[in-house]
């Protein structure tokens, strides 16, 4: 028995408990940020290479991660794959699944415990990362981090449920089990908008379950995903189970999707490249054995309705804070409020108030709330949208860009049709459509009248409504009288229906099954 066992075991008998957030207001917590963004803004400019089979390959085709509030900072200069490197990358995965599916589930999900130790000594320098990479106020930053750490803790702790033994009916004569196996080789897309918690939560479910990971950081976060790698070094997984591809989309991720040798797809991000997947992941190449799995998460269209019996200040303060936390960057952001004709106009002005009141600006000062959109591409499409927002509402609050970082002002359409495009499609950014419902069956209505199912809260006090919304209003994650952002890992196990995804539930514990197969074993007597 070795000792990862035995620290892994011991540890997993402590139940789950979510990592706190950091209290920013203790002035020993400022400084010790302070202090992690001046180190991180030492380190960044410096070259980064791919990682394949445990050998760290540099370049000539390289590009770079910039700093959104500033886009002339550059934070790190990455390695370009080819599609030959990206083979490369592929077979180091299949090579190292060979003897990592034979690792015992619970050294396996000893290195997860570690690696949550370690992220967890280095949580301000991480966060840092962030503030700089993605443009993250310093609570957001912090949160994701606190996710990842809670996804580590938490997805160890589930490989060794699923190691041990399962109910079967028992009959005479015969000796049965059910073991849970690893699948393969993993594609593991995750985006750039929590680039720290999905990230891991995505890397690290894979290959606790026994599965090897070719993990392709959005182009946007790589630094991100490298300090991860690190921290995957440092507490000693073996070469190969984890292997760090950075490059264009559109060169390596399709080679990814396409190789016969990747047993399955787990990715998170929009709708269309997610539909891309789906569809090039169902067909079979030469030399495939098997039918590849995709796991998708697509985003939202999410809701925040708001019944005549409701907190209104409480509401009005959450659908600000649900639609410009971050910058609106979230799949889970409330980009709709779905209101009663009776309390419609105090609601919008509540909202107004509130929303005019956001700071943004420099994310590596303490009070900033809202920092730039994560890139020139993303800019360029949040004001298009609001272009088209101008014609098919009207504009009570921001609309405008600031720069020379990609800002973009919190910005508020009133008397939306329910029908419009920024009604219906995900502009994921710091705009709101706020709707009038006729009552709360008209709201409902328009709540559920998307093609995405992510997430939705409700605030009512009425009983009848309550009820209702939990039969019918149709999303994967639905909130009575609090925001619809902020899922926690095991409290609120995370994903949607419809064009939201393929229903898996990240941080629930029925996720890990996506990465494994059950075997029946059979022993005569």
């Amino acid at each position: 028995m070795t000792t990862v066992f035995k620290d892994a075991i011991t540890h997993a008998q402590k139940s789950f408990v979510n990592e706190p957030f950091t209290d920013f207001s203790q002035a020993s917590n400022q400084r010790a940020q302070a202090a992690a963004l001046e180190q991180v803004k030492n380190e960044l400019g410096r070259t980064y290479p791919l990682i394949i089979g445990g050998k760290k390959i540099q370049s000539d085709r390289t590009f770079n991660s910039v700093n959104p509030g500033r886009p002339d900072e550059v934070v790190g200069t990455f390695a370009a794959a080819t599609r030959e490197q990206t083979d490369e990358a592929i077979q180091a995965a299949a090579t190292a699944f060979e003897s990592w599916k034979r690792v015992p589930a619970s050294e396996r999900a000893g290195y997860l415990f570690a690696a949550a130790d370690l992220m967890r000594q280095r949580r301000f320098l991480i966060n840092a990362w962030m503030i700089y990479e993605v443009g993250k106020s310093w609570i957001e930053a912090d949160v994701d981090t606190a996710e990842a750490i809670d996804f580590l803790e938490f997805y160890g702790r589930e490989m060794l449920r699923l190691a041990g033994e399962h109910p079967l009916t028992r009959i005479e004569g015969e000796e049965n089990e059910l073991v849970y196996i690893p699948l393969g080789v993993a594609a593991v897309i995750p985006p750039w908008n929590f680039p720290c918690a999905i990230m891991a939560g995505m890397t690290s479910a894979a290959f606790v379950a026994g599965n090897t990971v070719v993990l392709k950081p959005a182009s946007t976060a790589p630094a991100i995903a490298y300090q991860f790698m690190q921290i995957l070094e440092d507490v000693g997984l073996p070469a190969g189970v984890v292997n760090y591809l950075t490059g264009s989309g559109s060169t390596i991720g399709d080679a990814l999707v396409d190789s016969p040798q990747v047993r399955f797809v787990s990715f998170t991000g929009s709708r269309e490249v997610g539909l891309r997947i789906y569809e090039r992941a169902s067909k079979v190449h030469p030399g495939q054995r098997w039918l590849k799995r995709s796991i998708l998460e697509m985003g939202g269209k999410d809701a925040i309705v708001v019944d005549e019996t409701a907190d209104l200040e409480a509401a009005a303060t959450n659908i600000v804070g649900s639609a410009f936390g971050f910058q609106g960057q979230k799949c889970s952001a409330g980009s709709r409020a779905i209101v009663v004709d009776a309390v419609y106009d105090e609601i919008l002005q509540k909202v107004v108030e509130k929303a005019k009141k956001l700071t943004q600006g420099d994310v590596t000062q303490p009070e900033t709330y809202m920092g730039a959109v994560v890139d020139a591409n993303a800019k360029k499409k949040i004001l298009e949208y609001i272009e088209v927002g101008k014609k098919e509402g009207k504009l009570v609050l921001g609309g405008g860009e600031q720069g020379p970082g990609y800002f973009i002002e919190p910005t508020i359409f009133a008397d939306v049709d329910p029908h419009a495009r920024i009604a219906q499609e995900e502009i994921f950014g710091p705009v709101l459509a706020v709707i009038k419902a006729k009552d709360f069956d008209h709201a409902l209505e328009i709540a559920n009248d998307t093609e995405y199912g992510l997430t939705g809260s409700l605030y009512s006090t009425d009983a009848a409504h309550i009820a209702r919304a939990k039969e019918e209003y149709h999303v994967g994650n639905l909130y009575f009288n609090r925001k619809c952002t902020g899922a926690l890992v095991g409290v609120h196990p995370f994903g949607g229906f419809n064009m939201s995804g393929t229903d898996s539930k990240a941080g629930g514990r029925d996720y890990l099954l996506l990465f494994t197969q059950a075997k029946a074993i059979s022993v005569k007597k």
